[in-house]
């Protein structure tokens, strides 16, 4: 029986292996995290400087740039038979060179549902399918557990940087999580999808909590007295950006510090 794998990435590209990947650079720190936990650690060759997940045992992976300065004569040379991109936190161009002689998957993950086909697709092809199953469930319960805090609630807007203050919008994975976990995004229909904002726009938004990320942007409590500074009216809540934009696996890893979290911004209503 052929063991030849067809299956198409998630902006319909098809691809064609011949056997299960053995060789696998990934290109995104959610996605490197989520291919340790389905037991495909000793596949991974590579991996970018962000990918921190888990410190203990991809610290031995070689490092093959950021995810939008890759090397690509690096990655060339460790010979991957997968390459596993992301078509938002890489670099087209780069992504483009490297597919002229590798296999290379890319994802387009927006929503929990696209993180699931996504965990579910690398089952498929990588051959683990009841440990990909087995992450699903285990995201869904959390999320379960989640929409049982959903009252009141909240409105909110999600900050990942400053100077220019940027919100997320619509079609974008922690839009998708701020609604799951029983909150409305004020900024859900503007124009892009991380639109910049001000302090003024702000303050008539009619906001319940302004959530500041831990990332891209690492916003901290002297960044809260700033903005208060400059005349911000909103309660303000630090929040780890990890849980609203790694997608994969990580949620399972901060499922406490994530309940926290949520119960602390209920309470704060």
């Amino acid at each position: 029986m052929s063991s030849a794998i067809n299956i198409n990435d998630q902006l319909g590209r098809p691809l064609h292996f011949e056997k299960a990947p053995q060789r696998i650079v990934s290109l995104v720190p959610s996605i490197t995290e989520l291919l340790v936990d389905l037991g495909l650690a000793d596949c991974l060759v590579g991996r970018t400087l962000f990918c921190i997940h888990p410190a203990s045992i991809i610290k031995t992976i070689p490092k093959i740039g950021g995810t939008k300065t890759l090397k690509i004569e690096q990655i060339q040379q460790l010979q991957p038979d997968l390459i596993i991109a992301n078509k938002e936190e890489n670099t087209q161009e780069q992504i483009a060179a490297l597919a002229e002689a590798f296999p290379v998957y890319i994802s387009e993950i927006n929503t929990i549902e696209a993180s699931y086909q996504f965990t579910r697709d690398m089952g498929h092809l990588l051959g683990v399918n009841a440990a990909a199953n087995a992450i699903i469930v285990k995201h869904q319960q959390i999320i379960a557990t989640v929409n049982e805090l959903n009252s009141p609630v909240i409105k909110v807007a999600y900050l990942i940087w400053k100077a220019p203050y940027m919100a997320v919008a619509a079609n974008t994975y922690i839009d998708d999580m701020l609604k799951q976990a029983g909150m409305v995004n004020v900024f859900a229909q503007a124009n892009s999808r991380y639109p910049e904002t001000s302090i003024a726009e702000l303050n008539n938004k009619n906001i319940n909590l302004l959530l500041l990320s831990s990332e891209p942007f690492p916003f901290k409590e002297k960044h809260i007295l700033e903005m208060q500074a400059e005349g911000l009216q909103i309660p303000c809540v630090l929040v780890d950006g990890e849980h609203f934009s790694w997608y994969g696996s990580r949620l399972l890893h901060a499922k406490l510090q994530f309940l926290e979290s949520m119960t602390q911004m209920k309470s704060m209503l």
